[in-house]
């Protein structure tokens, strides 16, 4: 039994190399990169032959952890929340056809949104594919939950999610092993009734999934991750995941008389549930995220005695931390020492060297002669250019969105209508939105900042590395049309004489600004 100091994320990656796994799939995605990334990085998994390398975006990494199932083998498929949005259709129709071998999501929330556009909970998605949800509270738990979790898939045949967040994923703790297991052998399955989701079909799998319900609740009254901490008070707290920690680090510091209950497996126990709210005249709702449960355990009638982020007992956006959970039982936060502002706060910019500077450059430089200077852009480090000094685009929504969004803008009638997106975005997110402007002729500019890598969550591979040319003429772009420059400074007049160009051009046109990564770069050259 080895010890190990690791990451949450890292903790989930070893557990499901230790577990069996055939493959890991995923888009990187903070704060779930790292799961992938140490696969990738680990002998073992290379020694044993385990599938891990990057896919176009979450849906297909979904997909292909399916199809992997289907074959008989473990997999894991990681995400974060929102990338949950762009799986949803293979995920939801997942929980009809079932698995063969272990199948586990891995989804990492982002809540106070360090590094996304929203704080959405992905329990919300469990309730909602009637499927379990296992979320760990710590570190160790979250490696333990790997191995549980593709276990219980073999055994009920259903994907297994678990839920951590930012705090879990990017804290480190001492992580106990246990012993490693034989991957599957080639099993696929051979029962077609369940994997063609036919209307006939698809009706029988649902009712199955239905008939599931009641051995699903079962296990989380069993599971060792939902523990009650009886007391004679007529306080309670049920805290959720995450939020547990948060709660025992107060009632242990204050030495407070109020009964816990742990909650990381969902479905709720619901007899344990009502009767641990019957035995209190008080309940403190505690979860890292949306009030899911909070509302639930609420119902219709708005339970007096149930409190929590609905109420303002606790804050309703944002983390949870342990003054959160103190300022709810009343107790005063301890006074800490004021720190003078030494250094002035400075917000995030883009590297210097970065090749996204030079094109920005260029592009405010072209948007000057126009009245309409609206840029629709994309998320990747390219969406700091909203921020000064170049201030140069004005939208930046989900992944692929600087694509569509543009062409939108065009057919409304707006002039220019310039997309801007990354490389790896464009291969994620944003080949469909250019076929639709292909198809319709639209007199739009869409131009791929190519860093040849997925810059933003640390430099993975890009999908479309060396070949973005040739898939736009796959889609349909006129060649002549399919521009491309190096963005840097004694370049910049020819650059700002080629976006001209295209953009006055009334039709679709695709300008390619290529240029590395400037940290992958530097990487490159260490090695």
């Amino acid at each position: 039994m080895k010890e190990n100091l690791l990451l949450g994320a890292e903790a989930i990656a070893l557990a499901a190399i230790d577990a069996g796994i055939s493959g890991a799939y995923a888009y990187p995605g903070t704060p779930s990169t790292e799961i992938t990334t140490f696969v990738q990085k680990s002998k073992i998994a290379r020694e044993r032959g385990v599938h891990c390398t990057w896919a176009a975006n979450e849906k297909t990494a979904y997909e292909a952890a399916l199809g992997m199932s289907f074959a008989g083998k473990r997999s894991i498929v990681c995400m974060k929340h929102v990338g949950l949005n762009v799986a949803a259709d293979p995920f939801m129709n997942s929980a009809l056809t079932g698995v063969r071998g272990g199948l586990a999501l891995v989804v990492a929330d982002d809540p106070s949104m360090h590094s996304s556009q929203n704080e959405q909970d992905s329990r919300v998605f469990g309730k909602f594919a009637l499927l379990p949800v296992i979320e760990p509270s710590t570190q160790q738990e979250a490696y333990d939950a790997v191995h549980y979790a593709l276990d219980m898939s073999e055994e009920l045949e259903l994907p297994v999610i678990i839920r951590i967040s930012t705090r879990i994923s990017h804290s480190r703790a001492a992580i106990v092993q246990q012993t490693m297991r034989a991957e599957n052998k080639l099993n696929p399955d051979t029962d077609k009734s369940k994997w063609i989701l036919m209307p006939a079909f698809a009706r029988r799998r649902y009712a199955h999934l239905l008939s599931l319900q009641p051995e699903l609740e079962q296990r989380s009254v069993n599971s060792p991750f939902n523990v009650e901490q009886r007391v004679n008070s007529t306080q309670g707290v049920i805290a959720f995941g995450l939020a547990y920690n948060y709660v025992m680090e107060v009632v242990q510091a204050n030495n407070l008389n109020v009964s816990v209950l742990k909650i990381s497996q969902y479905p709720l126990p619901e007899q344990q549930v009502k009767d641990f709210c019957d035995a209190h005249e008080s309940i403190i709702v505690a979860e890292e995220g949306y009030p899911v449960y909070e509302e639930l355990l609420r119902g219709f009638f708005n339970n007096p005695k149930i409190k929590g982020r609905m109420d303002g007992t606790l804050p309703r956006t944002g983390e949870l931390n342990p003054d959160h959970v103190a300022k709810a039982f009343g107790i005063a936060s301890a006074q800490t020492l004021h720190v003078p502002a030494l250094v002035v706060n400075r917000p995030p910019e883009l590297c210097k060297g970065c090749g996204h500077r030079d094109l920005f450059e260029a592009l405010n430089a072209v948007m000057q002669d126009y009245e309409n200077k609206q840029v629709f852009a994309d998320i990747g480090c390219y969406t700091l250019g909203a921020l000064p000094p170049f201030t140069a685009i004005n939208t930046c929504v989900d992944m692929g969105a600087g694509i569509t969004m543009a062409k939108g803008a065009a057919d409304a009638g707006m002039h220019p209508a310039v997309g801007l997106v990354g490389d790896s975005t464009f291969t994620h997110s944003g080949i469909t939105g250019l076929l639709d402007a292909v198809n319709d002729n639209s007199h739009v500019t869409f131009i791929i900042s190519d860093n040849s890598t997925t810059a933003m969550t640390g430099g993975q591979d890009s999908a479309g590395t060396g070949r973005l040319i040739q898939i736009c003429e796959g889609v349909g772009v006129a060649p002549e049309h399919i521009r491309t420059f190096v963005p840097i400074k004694n370049k910049l007049a020819e650059n700002i004489k080629i976006l001209r160009e295209e953009i006055d051009y009334k039709g679709v046109s695709v300008v390619i600004a290529q240029r590395e990564c400037v940290q992958v770069a530097i990487r490159n050259r260490k090695k």
